[in-house]
């Protein structure tokens, strides 16, 4: 069963192009060591008719949007060994890396995939 990585993170929107180099990065290393697909979306449009919305939920200002991230893996076990691989590569690189986003905003988890095409 597929599983996934998944993150959501509030950015100021002049920060986003800083963000995105920082995203082609980590998709390099992820695919290279064998993660399955890579997504990081930014918001296009977080007010919906229906439900919390995320500029609500995450009390977005008017100069923020949203990143949107998942990576998918083929299971647990999966994920762990590719993550153990990409954590050792950039520790390898020993390169002090300034975060476009507040850490403290950001949230995370690990999902088990019910549903997919």
């Amino acid at each position: 069963m597929r599983y996934v990585d998944g993150f959501v993170i509030p950015i100021k929107k002049n920060k986003v192009n800083a963000y995105k180099k920082m995203a082609i990065l980590g998709k390099k290393t992820w695919m290279k060591h064998g993660a399955l697909d890579y997504y990081e979306c930014v918001g296009a449009k977080l007010q919906a008719p229906w439900g919390t919305p995320f500029n609500k939920q995450y009390k977005l200002k008017s100069d923020e949007t949203l990143i949107f991230a998942f990576i998918v893996y083929k299971s647990k076990k999966h994920r762990d060994l590719v993550n153990k691989k990409v954590h050792k590569e950039f520790d390898e690189m020993n390169m002090e890396m300034e975060m476009p986003f507040d850490v403290k905003r950001f949230t995370t988890g690990e999902f088990k995939v019910i549903v997919s095409s």
